[in-house]
């Protein structure tokens, strides 16, 4: 069985949101804050959504980008 296409094409977003996840949760588990006052690291969920957050926005900065074949020039399109 294949994967499917989305999947494919946004691995390397998947797998930094999967990993950020695993990292924003011990960081809250061994780190975190213990008064209860920061509004991130005192909940475990925050602290999850933001490492998922965070870590598909690094791993997305290593996807390719689909290439432009056949590119128009600017100078020509603004006349």
């Amino acid at each position: 069985m294949q994967c499917p296409l989305f999947i494919r094409k946004h691995r390397l977003t998947i797998l930094g949101g999967v990993l950020g996840g695993v990292a924003g949760y011990l960081y809250y588990h061994f780190v975190g804050c213990a008064s209860g006052t920061c509004p991130i690291t005192s909940n475990p969920y925050m602290s999850t959504l933001w490492g998922i957050l965070l870590g598909g926005i690094l791993l997305n900065n290593f996807e390719k980008k689909p290439v432009d074949k056949n590119p128009t020039d600017l100078n020509k399109a603004s006349e």
